[in-house]
């Protein structure tokens, strides 16, 4: 006969989720700390309090870790926002975005993570996720604009989120001008500029 008392909870689910958010936690304050100079497997679980094994039961490199741990940093100091105008919208997403990016043991990392995808599948599949969600993010909000007669109806909002993210991403790596709120928001004011639409000239002949 089978028991009929209560059933105990299931605990399982919780306790991965909160090793997980502990491995991240611990990833991302050895990644913002200026001191790590060699950020290994040992160091973040060392630091999270777990084993080796534990974080290789999700992620299959240290790059793939780190990765994660970037791109959930990024989706906490860019929320979205409504200051009640496209443009404003617009400018609060690249001064939120530029400014995660003036921590320098952050950027340094970050650099790192773009050069360790191009030769470690697993970091740059983690990247590319990133990549994406932080693209639909901007692309939404470009869309709004294009709706709302903010931006002109013909705007190519693929190119607009590419030459975004060109920027930062130009800045980041060559290091020829810094992302600061200056930039921010002279990018957002470019992006959000009207076209002007010229009249036809009137054909020769």
């Amino acid at each position: 006969m089978e028991a009929t008392g209560p059933r105990r909870p299931h605990t399982g689910r919780r306790r991965n989720d909160a090793a997980r958010d502990a491995i991240l936690d611990a990833a991302f304050r050895l990644i913002s700390d200026p001191g790590t100079e060699n950020l290994t497997i040992d160091a973040i679980a060392a630091e999270a309090g777990v084993g080796r094994q534990t974080i290789y039961r999700w992620w299959p490199s240290k790059g793939a870790v780190l990765a994660d741990a970037l791109a959930r940093y990024a989706r906490a100091v860019v929320p979205e926002r409504d200051t009640g105008s496209f443009a404003g919208d617009l400018t609060a997403f690249f001064v939120d975005s530029f400014a995660g990016l003036r921590d320098e043991g952050y950027a340094a990392r970050l650099r790192q993570i773009v050069a360790a995808a191009q030769h470690d599948e697993h970091v740059a599949r983690v990247l590319a996720d990133f990549t994406a969600a932080r693209r639909a993010a901007l692309r939404a909000l470009l869309q709004r604009g294009r709706d709302a007669g903010e931006l002109a109806a013909g705007a190519d909002l693929d190119m607009l989120v590419d030459m975004a993210y060109g920027v930062l991403y130009y800045r980041l790596l060559v290091g020829h001008a810094p992302l600061d709120e200056q930039a921010a928001r002279s990018l957002a004011a470019e992006l959000a500029r009207p076209a002007e639409i010229k009249p036809a000239e009137p054909a020769a002949g």
